[in-house]
């Protein structure tokens, strides 16, 4: 069979997936980050033949605030869990250049250590843009990962953002790392963030800074006190950690498997991934509701003209909408 026959049969991309081969697992990935029509219409074909080997694996997420040293803590645990047996792999959000649309780091440049590790796999993906910095396509490259054998995914947001719950969406354990001595003040955090978290992780929490937080962690321990639990079976822990000295981590793991062990037991885990699987799909009928709105040729022919009207004045936001909605109605039936 030619080549090109090859790469456009979906067999090819589920075969290599499931046999672990790095070199068709990246493509695979590239493959349905693609917004061309032909590639998502295969995507949509391995995806679902790689369905039944997915959802073994313990789904973690990371953020915090800019310069908390994510890469750096993700690549501390990701290397102590590769010496503990686990297959890693690391989907890196990166932010997109306005250009190119592309990632603007690299993954050897962020994880050095960890990148040239036979067990782990990193992947950085453009946000695109996306609201929270969360990349469009990062839940099925999610699932890829997990056919492929690998048994920790951690997803590692761009930072602290105003839609934070875009992780917690596709996550089973979600992680906040936070700093203490650097203008870090409680009332500065958005309470929405503490809200989401399973655990917070003063992170840096050496030399001189030890002392610093600890004092954080106190103070963490008292916010998290005010919020109601988001389960009645877990009870969100504050630790202190440094990636440096490679101290907290273990006790961090331990904590995430306590988190799964707990939900598992209870059955929330399955309840709570059923759901993040219909939202998931809400999500992408919104997307694709939008993509046909500004695909319409009617609704394209009018949208200069209403846009204007509304910055003039000239129209009220609700009607302009409702004329927008019945061009798009009038030309779908």
């Amino acid at each position: 069979m030619p080549e090109k026959d090859i790469i456009g049969d979906p067999q090819y991309y589920i075969r290599g997936v499931l046999e672990r081969n790095r070199r068709i697992l990246a493509k695979t990935i590239t493959l349905i980050e693609s917004s061309h029509p032909s590639h998502q219409d295969l995507a949509r074909s391995i995806l679902d033949g790689l369905l039944p080997n997915t959802g073994k694996a313990v789904r973690l997420g990371v953020t915090g605030v800019p310069g908390v040293g994510k890469s750096t803590f993700i690549e501390s645990l990701g290397i102590m869990l590769i010496k503990k047996g686990h297959r890693l792999a690391v989907l890196a959000v990166d932010p997109s250049s306005r250009r190119s649309g592309g990632s603007i780091m690299a993954d050897k440049m962020r994880m050095e250590k960890l990148s040239v590790e036979e067990n782990a796999f990193i992947r950085p993906s453009p946000s695109r843009s996306t609201l929270g910095g969360v990349a469009r396509k990062t839940r099925e490259a999610m699932l890829i990962c997990e056919a492929a054998g690998f048994d920790v995914i951690i997803v590692e947001t761009v930072g602290v953002g105003q839609s934070e719950t875009e992780v917690s969406s596709m996550v089973d354990f979600f992680l906040v790392l936070m700093l203490a001595g650097a203008g870090d003040a409680i009332q500065g955090i958005k309470k929405g963030v503490l809200e989401l978290a399973d655990a917070v992780a003063i992170n840096k929490a050496d030399g001189d800074n030890i002392e610093k937080a600890k004092n954080a962690r106190k103070e963490y321990e008292s916010a998290l006190h005010l919020l109601i639990p988001s389960t009645p079976t877990w009870t969100p822990p504050v630790v202190t950690c440094s990636s440096a000295e490679m101290t907290g981590i273990n006790e961090i793991w331990s904590i995430v498997l306590d988190h799964r062990d707990k939900m598992v037991k209870s059955g929330e885990l399955e309840i709570n991934r059923k759901k993040q699987s219909v939202n998931w799909m809400w999500s992408l009928v919104e997307e694709g509701l939008k993509d046909i709105f500004f695909s319409n040729s009617d609704v394209k022919k009018i949208l200069t003209k209403i846009t204007r009207d509304v910055e003039k004045g000239i129209k009220t936001p609700t009607v302009a909408a409702c004329e927008l909605l019945f061009f798009l109605d009038r030309n779908c039936k």
